[in-house]
C-alpha cells in the first residue's frame, strides 16, 4: 500500500497578493525616506560649498587689499622690528572676525522642515 501524501491546502492568492503589496509598500517607503531626502541634501551641500568658496575668496581679497593699503599709505607708521608685523596682524584679525561671523550664522536646523 502506498503512503499517500498529505493533502495541501490550495494556495490562497489573497495572501500572496498581500505579501507582494507589503513588499512594494516597503520599497516605496524606503525610497521615500532615504533617496528623496538625499536629493535635497546635495542641493544644500552645493549651496554651502559655493557660499564658502565665495566668502573665502572675498575675505582673502579684502584682507590682502587692506594689508597693501596700510603698507603703501602709511609706511612710516609701521617702522621697526615688530611694528612691521602689525599690518599682517590686522589682516589676520579681519579674517578671524569674518570666520566668526560665518560660524555664528550656520543653520542648526535639520535638513527637513519637520518640527520635532
Amino acid at each position: 500500500m502506498a503512503v499517500s501524501e498529505p493533502t495541501r491546502a490550495p494556495r490562497n492568492d489573497d495572501s500572496t497578493g498581500q505579501i507582494g503589496q507589503t513588499v512594494q509598500l516597503l520599497k516605496e517607503y524606503a525610497i521615500q525616506e532615504t533617496l528623496a531626502p538625499l536629493k535635497n541634501v546635495w542641493r544644500w551641500i552645493g549651496f554651502g560649498i559655493a557660499g564658502a568658496l565665495l566668502l573665502g575668496i572675498g575675505t582673502a581679497f579684502l584682507a590682502l587689499g587692506a594689508l597693501r593699503m596700510v603698507q603703501t599709505e602709511w609706511p612710516h607708521v609701521f617702522q621697526g622690528r615688530w611694528m612691521e608685523l602689525l599690518p599682517y596682524l590686522i589682516g589676520l584679525v579681519f579674517c578671524l572676525i569674518v570666520a566668526a561671523l560665518a560660524v555664528s550664522r550656520i543653520n542648526k536646523q535639520p535638513l527637513t522642515k519637520e518640527k520635532r
